[in-house]
């Protein structure tokens, strides 16, 4: 038994920063993870992803240039992004240079699954580590697959063998429609792959606003993708030839690969929160506006529930650091969380979306604006599809969610997200001077449109 000041059990953005933050504080601190240090995100998610949607989009670009700017032949070569995802995003999913970084901090870096043991102590393998100060819990997710008749017994894709793969796929099935697997479907098909979506739910991205949902299905079926929504699977058998998904109502649907994107789940019980007196048959850690989970014990990312997002574990890393070391500081604020699903065109929202503000009993207003009738949209042209919507309480003036939709849609969102975060009066948005040809100038039409639906009269933002 070793006694530290804290331990971090598991290293993904969040838990790295937050274990070198501490050191550097001067306490002596233990960063345990059995995988690779950084997490998901550099190695298997937003990184290498985002390498494999930039490619993808570049040969949609130069389809784009017939009629605008002349005459381009473009072939799909895959094999230089494979490349850069193993030469400059992962190192073949070497984690030695983060390794380094990390105890160049002072952290003491210990590789292995770690379990809480209560009363502040965690152990490894045969080590054991009595934590005085702190446990700070950042144990991430895992790609969850259903429990759908044969499934387990085949060799299906989870997001990791997608990104590692080096070669297409003549045919890939895509179960779950959500950010990942449209992210990745897109890509493949943009890249030759002939791609069928199956959603279980009644339509794609079905936490967006319906609007974005009609686009991105439109856009995917357009590119070619079949999509069924509102399907029911009733098996999964894999043979040499490939993967066959029955589905209910439809039949069978064939493809060499099977990707199963229908989202990620912490492993509780094998943490052993019971120790600490937590739910281990939880989908996620409940934890205070200061991180707090438990006595001494604190948890932030994926686990915390609130959205899977890099940014998220990052946001609340700050917090519970300041709070481990007794530093005054604001509490977590969720009101402005932002989140992108990069396909093209990119769908970014940020706060509430209608229904939620409706089912909250807020007054709700909505404006809506076309991308493409802008007069950036208008220029752009080819690829120009888009949509801007604002979700408005009435009785408060303000903002309360948003979505920006369309070519770079995540950073037009930029300036929703300071809108709903700060919470500033629509009368202050309509004031605003808006640049001229932008794409962010749609969020001035939106505004207009907002104005027609919203009674007159005084009151805060009028």
């Amino acid at each position: 038994m070793r006694t530290v000041d804290v331990v971090v059990v598991g290293l993904g953005p969040g838990g790295e920063d937050a274990a070198g933050k501490l050191a550097e504080a001067g306490l002596d601190v233990v960063g345990i993870d059995a995988e690779l240090v950084g997490g998901e995100c550099p190695y298997w998610g937003c990184v290498p992803s985002k390498m494999m949607i930039r490619a993808a989009n570049l040969l949609t670009e130069a389809g784009r240039i017939e009629g605008m700017a002349g005459h381009a032949e473009v072939s799909a070569d895959f094999a230089p992004v494979a490349k850069r995802i193993r030469d400059e995003a992962t190192d073949g999913w070497d984690d030695t240079v983060a390794v380094d970084r990390l105890v160049a901090k002072g952290v003491t870096f210990v590789r292995g699954w770690a379990r809480l043991d209560g009363g502040g102590r965690v152990s490894v393998g045969d080590e054991a580590f009595q934590a005085t100060t702190a446990i700070l819990l950042n144990p991430g997710t895992r790609a969850w697959a259903p429990p759908i008749d044969g499934l387990a017994d085949t060799p299906f894709w989870t997001n990791r063998e997608a990104i590692e793969t080096e070669t297409v796929p003549t045919s890939l099935i895509v179960i779950g429609g959500g950010a990942i697997g449209l992210e990745l479907g897109q890509v493949f098909g943009r890249f030759g792959a002939a791609v069928t979506t199956i959603e279980t739910a009644p339509r794609l991205l079905a936490g967006e606003e319906p609007e974005s949902s009609e686009l991105i299905t439109k856009t995917l079926v357009d590119e070619g993708m079949i999509v069924h929504t509102g399907a029911t699977i009733t098996g999964v058998r894999h043979e040499a030839t490939g993967f066959t998904v029955a589905v209910e109502a439809l039949g069978d649907v064939v493809a060499e690969r099977l990707l199963i994107a229908t989202g990620r789940r912490p492993d509780l019980a094998g943490l052993g929160v019971g120790a600490i007196g937590l739910d281990e048959g939880a989908r996620s850690i409940t934890v205070d506006d200061r991180m707090r989970a438990a006595e001494r014990v604190w948890a932030i990312g994926d686990v915390t529930g609130v959205g899977a997002f890099t940014h998220i574990s990052m946001y609340q890393a700050v917090i519970a650091v300041a709070d481990i070391l007794g530093r005054p500081g604001p509490g977590a604020d969720y009101r402005g969380l932002p989140r992108v699903t990069f396909t093209d065109p990119e769908i970014g929202s940020v706060g509430l979306s209608e229904a939620e503000a409706r089912a909250k009993g807020i007054n709700v207003a909505v404006g809506i604006s076309d991308v493409a009738k802008s007069a950036r949209g208008w220029i752009h042209k080819a690829g120009n599809a888009g949509l801007i919507k604002l979700v408005a309480d009435v009785d408060r003036r303000v903002l309360v969610g948003a979505t920006s939709a369309g070519p770079v849609g995540g950073e037009v969102l930029s300036m929703l997200t300071l809108a709903v975060h700060a919470e500033v009066p629509i009368s202050t948005l309509r004031g605003m001077i808006y640049a001229y040809p932008t794409f962010h100038r749609a969020v001035e039409a939106a505004l207009g449109a907002l104005a027609e639906q919203m009674p007159t009269g005084a009151g805060p933002g009028a």
